[in-house]
């Protein structure tokens, strides 16, 4: 394999990230993202059988944290938005 040849996991979280960004899931429930993720993994093993037990496990990781970022995603939520700062009282 060449320096900078894609893996199938590669082309496979890829794929992922892009159904996560086309189909809305974003914005649904943690239950319906997680009913969502148990079908598109099962989608994605048939599509890339070359992928291990681990690696596909892996995947679905990387989806479910990419479906709940830190700073959530849209227009209005950036770091600015998001970061709180500490209060300190003073004695």
């Amino acid at each position: 394999m060449g320096k900078h040849e894609r893996t199938a996991l590669d082309r496979a979280r890829d794929e992922l990230f892009s159904h996560i960004n086309r189909c809305g899931v974003l914005d649904a429930s943690e239950d319906q993202q997680q009913e969502w993720m148990d079908d598109t993994m099962k989608f994605l093993e048939e599509r890339y059988p070359d992928l291990d037990p681990t690696e596909l496990k892996q995947l679905e990781q990387l989806g479910m944290r990419y479906c709940k970022p830190v700073i959530r995603h849209g227009k209005e939520h950036n770091a600015d938005s998001e970061w709180q700062p500490e209060t300190t009282s003073a004695a």
